[in-house]
């Protein structure tokens, strides 16, 4: 946790304009590492049981159009 600690104190000393580029930079990266997760889940099949009981309910009757 020190490390964490210690960003925390580093982010607090940013300005707002470092804050705001800050903010937008950990929102993209956040994003693509979220990405990335995902799509090691489809590749390890992690996702397929999911996927089937969406079909088969989908199938089945049981969804909604958004």
């Amino acid at each position: 946790m020190a490390r964490i600690e210690e960003l925390a104190n580093e982010v607090r000393q940013l300005s707002r304009e470092e804050l705001a580029a800050f903010r937008n930079w950990f929102r993209k990266y956040d994003s693509d590492e979220w990405d990335k997760e995902i799509e090691e889940d489809i590749w390890a099949g992690r996702l397929e049981e999911l996927a089937n009981k969406a079909i088969t309910d989908h199938e089945a009757g049981r969804t909604k159009e958004f």
